[in-house]
């Protein structure tokens, strides 16, 4: 009997991750499916913002993108300020953790195999515990309700206009 194989989805939507390799012929007994082994699966490099594992009053934890063991990678921590370059941290762990500070910091971790960035993830540190969730997007409905408001507050000043040229005219 012929065997086929198939990939199962990765872990992971960005960086690096894990995936079962299935047999759907040839498993043994009346399995349809049986898995083969277990290999590593790779998704986009830029894993955007992350979510402190950590969020205590003075200080918090964040960890970079990897899969054990942790030691094969090597993890660059980074500090961005606006319009200057990013200052390295002599910090090379996994898990970084900082204590809050009077303003607002973004870190980045880039977790690196044989020199290569394979995975990176920015966090932003507030002042005050909870407040690490990026700012929401809009929905489709807020934006029509602000371009209707808008549109109305338009329509109703050309009315005026158009009434006070009407009544200056006659």
């Amino acid at each position: 009997m012929a065997r086929e194989v198939e990939s199962g989805e990765c872990t992971v939507t960005c960086g690096i991750g894990i995936r079962e390799v299935l047999l759907t012929r040839g498993c043994p007994g009346t399995e349809k499916k049986c898995v083969v082994r277990v290999e590593e699966c790779r998704g986009p490099v830029d894993c955007g913002w992350g979510e402190p594992v950590s969020d205590g009053s003075g200080s918090v934890k964040m960890p970079c993108i990897f899969i054990p063991p942790e030691n094969r990678f090597k993890y660059i921590w980074k500090i961005l300020i606006a319009d200057q370059p990013a200052v390295t941290l002599p910090n090379d762990s996994a898990i970084l953790e900082v204590r809050r500070d009077t303003r607002p910091v973004t870190f980045q971790c880039e977790t690196q195999e044989r020199g290569i960035t394979i995975a990176s993830v920015k966090y932003t540190i507030y002042t005050t515990p909870g407040q690490e969730r990026r700012p929401r997007r809009k929905t489709r409905a807020e934006i029509v309700l602000i371009f209707s408001v808008a549109t109305g507050v338009i329509v109703v000043i050309g009315v005026i206009f158009v009434l006070v040229f009407v009544i200056l005219h006659r």
